[in-house]
């Protein structure tokens, strides 16, 4: 929200929680987005509940960049447990160790037709063959990256996180927490009842229980008088852990690029930083909690795992109030070795901690690249920066070549997100201009660290 810095962050970095039995009017100022965002609480998991979807339209006297679609259809993408979430969070915390996976993936609200408690509640979109609908999908999801795909049919992306994309048409799309598609959706099949599914994208060993290995489904079901099949195709998904097919949507998205919607990617930059991205551990008296090997479970990124101050850091700052915060977060790697290599030194599991912040000058042009890490265990880690969309311009696996990887980077069409995954083992590097004053916090998955 440009020059309006006071409510766009987790809580005690723009402000403190609003406290139950209070009342809370958040103010939105738009820019240049267009398409799907979506507002959630940033306490605890509590937005696990508490979220929605914002829908901008085209401006007064312009159009859609693509054909106008006959209808539109919000799908969003959750998770839900037996038991509350906030308390599953907090037994997370207590033992160290990886929280309980959700019970059930939803859409809209409901897992749909492969639980027998909630098959008569499921999702339906009706549709009439031959018209266009534009599914507004977001991924409202705590943790889960999720592969998402419609029976017999093909989807056509057109935007991302309020920006319009060039269409691409894929099979399924893989869309990570946080993140928003446009898709376009053709009724063009035979009317019959389709599923639609999502199931968890994860690099976890199966066996293991660390995420939720479960399908949610609604159903496309055509307009008319047929006798549906029983039950509906099932869409084709990728297995459960294929990195390849995670990154095609990722490979494929380019920005739209015309006279309404410009580029305005930075061709040089005056900001180069430098972080790595690691699931980390802390060792416990008699290795007693529930992390690997009896340690308990963090993350970091450039080795720091975030410490939470008692004041919000936006008020520190504001009013001056020191000891709250440093402002030594490093721009560049503190330790340098092979980052994706299959065994890596205990020692580096061990992170450092602290409250430290990155202080960018006005207008400067940032590049920042995340480089995955194999510290503990080589997952994935979705990326949102709070204050700024920002330029998706390179992405690769393994480790990021500063001689080489640069001389990839698309400059000409890259995509403008506010929420980017970097791929297990691999590296992404965003730019944007720091024209917008504030305290902001970037977020890897669901541990917070703060630039």
């Amino acid at each position: 929200m440009p020059r309006y810095p006071w409510t766009d962050g987790p809580e005690y970095i723009t402000q403190c929680p609003i406290q139950p039995g209070s009342k809370f009017t958040q103010k939105i100022i738009l820019s240049t987005e267009e398409g799907t965002l979506w507002w959630h609480a940033h306490s605890d998991w509590t937005r696990a509940t508490v979220h929605g979807a914002i829908i901008i339209y085209p401006k007064n006297g312009t159009k859609y960049p693509f054909h106008k679609p006959d209808r539109e259809v919000p799908i969003i993408l959750g998770e839900w447990w037996k038991n509350d979430v906030n308390a599953v969070r907090d037994e997370g915390l207590a033992t160290g160790g990886d929280p309980d996976p959700s019970d059930a993936l939803l859409i809209n609200g409901q897992p749909g037709d492969l639980y027998p408690c909630s098959k008569s509640d499921t999702f339906k979109l009706t549709v009439d063959h031959g018209k266009t609908y534009l599914l507004r999908i977001i991924n409202a999801a705590l943790q889960e990256a999720l592969f998402f795909s419609i029976a017999k049919h093909k989807m056509t992306v057109v935007g991302t996180d309020g920006s319009y994309t060039k269409p691409l048409t894929r099979d399924f799309i893989t869309i990570f927490p946080g993140q928003t598609y446009d898709v376009l959706l053709e009724a063009n099949q035979r009317p019959d009842h389709y599923y639609m599914a999502a199931i968890t994208y994860s690099v976890a060993p199966k066996y293991q229980d660390f995420y939720d290995n479960t399908t949610t489904t609604a159903i496309v079901q055509y307009n008319g008088y047929y006798t549906p099949s029983s039950p509906p195709s099932f869409p084709l998904l990728p297995a459960y852990n294929d990195t390849n097919a995670s990154v095609q949507v990722m490979a494929g998205l380019r920005s739209l690029v015309d006279a309404e919607h410009p580029c305005n990617v930075p061709l040089s930059t005056s900001t180069n930083l430098i972080y790595t991205v690691s699931v980390n551990s802390y060792p416990c008296v008699n290795n007693s909690c529930a992390g690997a090997n009896g340690t308990r479970f963090s993350s970091s990124i450039n080795n720091i795992s975030f410490d939470t101050p008692t004041v919000d850091i936006l008020q520190a700052y504001y009013y001056n109030i020191s000891g709250v915060y440093g402002d030594k977060f490093p721009s560049d790697l503190p330790l340098v070795f092979d980052f994706t290599a299959d065994y890596l030194p205990l020692i580096y599991q061990l992170p450092s901690s602290g409250t430290e912040v990155r202080v960018l000058e006005y207008n400067s042009t940032v590049e920042i690249v995340f480089q995955g890490t194999n510290v503990l265990a080589a997952t994935h880690h979705p990326m949102h920066l709070h204050g700024y969309s920002f330029y998706v311009v390179g992405w690769g696996f393994g480790n990021f070549d500063g001689n080489k990887d640069p001389l990839r980077y698309n400059l000409v069409d890259p995509p403008f997100q506010n929420t980017i995954s970097v791929p297990s083992n691999g590296w992404v590097a965003i730019r944007f201009e720091a024209s917008n004053p504030g305290m902001f916090q970037a977020l890897m998955s669901s541990i917070k660290n703060k630039k």
